[in-house]
């Protein structure tokens, strides 16, 4: 099992699940904490307070993911960190567009809930996934292929982060995925197209870039 949570108060109820299955059954469990959001109170305003909560007490459903709002128009399936820019983006959105909008958390790397994103994929008809893992090889593409196999037939298109390392200071904002990304690749999927596809083009003299394999030009 492998699970990320985005703040302080679902890492105490995640950890209870994993030291109880580690207790019960020997289950090796993998907790990624989420530093960046540790100290966090904040998520639309200074001071609303709107990130914290008080912790329950209760343990989180192994796979269980967590949806805020019920919009009829987009899902945007995030976590970790992402879920804070998903969920600022999800105010922006309503608020500037009038698109009203649900966000999936989904907590648990491994297992993905891939169920529970396809029933909230289903219920809008299109899916956007920010993704702060790499764009190659990141969560993303395994959520990507779990509409797929579940025949989703609606609008998917997923924003990452570079493929890169993450220089230390603020040169990580050059690779790492930015709220502005999420609110563009939103637009552009109620817009009924796709953004930030990372597109190849040919030089002038007709031949690929330096580096560039025998891959397909996008135009």
């Amino acid at each position: 099992m492998s699970a990320r949570p985005a703040g302080p108060c679902p890492a105490a109820g995640i950890l209870r699940t994993l030291v109880s299955a580690a207790q019960v059954d020997g289950t090796v469990g993998v907790f990624l904490e989420p530093i960046a959001r540790y100290h966090t109170t904040e998520l639309h305003a200074p001071g609303d307070g709107m990130w914290s909560e008080i912790d329950s007490g209760a343990a989180i459903p192994i796979g269980m993911p967590r949806v805020y709002g019920d919009g009829p128009d987009l899902t945007i399936v995030s976590w970790a960190n992402g879920l804070h820019m998903s969920l600022r983006v999800a105010r922006r959105l309503e608020e500037s567009h009038g698109i009203r909008s649900r966000v999936v958390d989904l907590r648990w790397l491994v297992p993905l809930p891939h169920d529970e994103v396809f029933d909230h994929a289903v219920a809008t008809g299109r899916v956007l996934i920010a993704d702060e893992t790499r764009h190659s090889g990141g969560i993303g593409e395994g959520l990507v292929t779990g509409l797929v196999e579940r025949g989703f037939d609606g609008v998917i298109d997923r924003v990452a982060s570079k493929d890169s390392f993450v220089p230390l200071g603020d040169a990580a904002n050059l690779v790492l995925l930015s709220e502005d990304e999420i609110e563009s690749a939103a637009l552009g999927l109620m817009r009924g197209h796709r953004v930030n596809r990372p597109r190849v083009r040919l030089g002038p003299d007709g031949a690929w870039p330096h580096g560039v394999g025998r891959q397909r030009p996008l135009r």
